[in-house]
């Protein structure tokens, strides 16, 4: 195996292997062709080198990726295309290799998918702009992944100067066939990039950067937006400066061959101590928090609050929490030890609570209290106690033990002292 050997494309056989280790981390899901990582790995350098020495000399042509299908908020089903392995491999390649070009040329407040930007310095701006600006344009864009136009894709990818290779394997990804749940092939028809493909967040990146960012800025100089892949929200001034705007934006919408979710897009009031209006919409949500006035107890005078419009974890996240604590441990079975209960879920509290946790923690607390109700119950199960007597036990564990439970050392807890 000669690594060694130049080839007609600057791809590098470390490239290669370096995208395996980053797609590795990443889900276990197979494509088509059934393989896995075990299987894969039994063969790890010869594997490699295939895929380096047909991305090299530009022969590499993707399958067809497995089409799945997921549960959305709203009830309706979101359809993720699952590429095989080896194409999350050769994807990620080509990817790194656009980024380190193209990332610089992005907006500054576009935080998704990119290096060193992420969600909390999404939300931090959100936050940000929301003290300064007193309407948010909640914005909503249909079934984006499904309608993303391929022409016009290929043109913003070649109007980041990207090489004539680089354009090719981004055609074809593009145009990989998807077999359904029925094991029928279908072409795509010159739309859509399938979610689950690696590369698709930057295509995602890519296309919104010349067909909204740019296009906001130009126009609109004035306002602020936050975006994170297809998810945006617009900051105005006035309310009239917002209907404009989303008048504007549902035109070039259109444009750009994509539609928005009427339904879903709100404008918003930012209401707070200050801004004492009345508007119908006061509540927008992103990236899982939920935007809305609360009060808040002032720092200088105890016994006083005042309204702010501030984040904290969504509705919809709190019952997803509630209802994942409910199924990751079988309530039922007595004969375990609390400590199991503890490591089944520490590693789900952690993430829950440091991401959650970055803004506003009372409603945190209260989803949290749930596991609590829950232990109780348990241990009243467990030792046919009352359920004074259970909680009496939980706070003498709690005591005795209090980095059981990841969110015992947050102090997340608001059922036992």
């Amino acid at each position: 195996m000669n690594v060694n050997v130049i080839k007609p494309l600057p791809i590098t056989f470390k490239m290669v292997m370096d995208a395996y280790q980053k797609v590795r981390r990443g889900g276990k899901a197979v494509g088509i062709d059934g393989e896995s990582w075990k299987k894969f790995d039994e063969r790890l350098q010869d594997n490699l080198y295939v895929i380096w020495n047909r991305l090299s000399s530009g022969t590499y042509h993707p399958s067809a990726v497995r089409e799945t299908e997921i549960p959305k908020k709203d009830g309706s089903m979101r359809k993720l295309g699952i590429p095989t392995l080896r194409d999350r491999i050769a994807q990620s390649v080509i990817k790194d290799y656009m980024e380190k070009r193209i990332d610089q040329h992005f907006h500054e407040h576009s935080y998704g998918y990119r290096p060193m930007k992420g969600s909390q310095h999404a939300l931090e701006q959100v936050r940000k702009n929301c003290r300064q600006y007193d309407w948010v344009i909640d914005l909503d864009i249909s079934k984006f992944f499904d309608e993303i136009d391929h022409e016009l894709l290929m043109k913003a990818v070649e109007a980041m100067n990207e090489e004539k290779w680089v354009r090719m394997y981004v055609s074809r990804w593009l145009n990989m066939r998807v077999v359904d749940k029925e094991g029928k092939e279908q072409e795509r028809g010159g739309r859509g990039t399938p979610q689950g493909g690696v590369i698709s967040p930057l295509l995602a990146n890519i296309f919104l950067h010349f067909s909204i960012d740019r296009w906001l800025g130009k126009n609109y100089p004035e306002i602020s937006f936050v975006r994170y892949a297809d998810d945006m929200v617009i900051h105005c001034k006035t309310k009239e400066q917002a209907d404009a705007v989303l008048v504007a934006i549902k035109e070039r919408l259109k444009q750009v061959k994509l539609r928005l979710n009427e339904k879903k897009t709100q404008v918003v009031y930012c209401k707070d101590y200050r801004r004492k209006n009345r508007y119908e919409n006061v509540v927008f949500g992103f990236l899982g928090f939920s935007y809305r006035p609360r009060m808040s107890k002032s720092n200088k005078e105890v016994n006083r609050s005042y309204m702010v419009f501030a984040a904290e974890i969504s509705k919809e996240n709190q019952k997803r929490i509630r209802d994942s604590i409910k199924e990751t441990v079988n309530w039922r079975i007595t004969r375990m030890d609390i400590t199991d209960i503890a490591n089944s879920l520490n590693s789900k509290l952690r993430g829950w609570i440091n991401y959650f946790g970055l803004f506003g923690k009372r409603e945190l607390r209260r989803t949290m209290a749930y596991l609590d109700y829950r232990l109780i119950c348990w241990l009243a199960k467990k030792h046919k106690f009352g359920s004074r007597l259970a909680m009496n036990k939980l706070s003498i564990i709690r005591k005795e033990n209090p980095r059981l439970f990841y969110h015992w050392q947050k102090g997340l807890t608001a059922v036992i002292k």
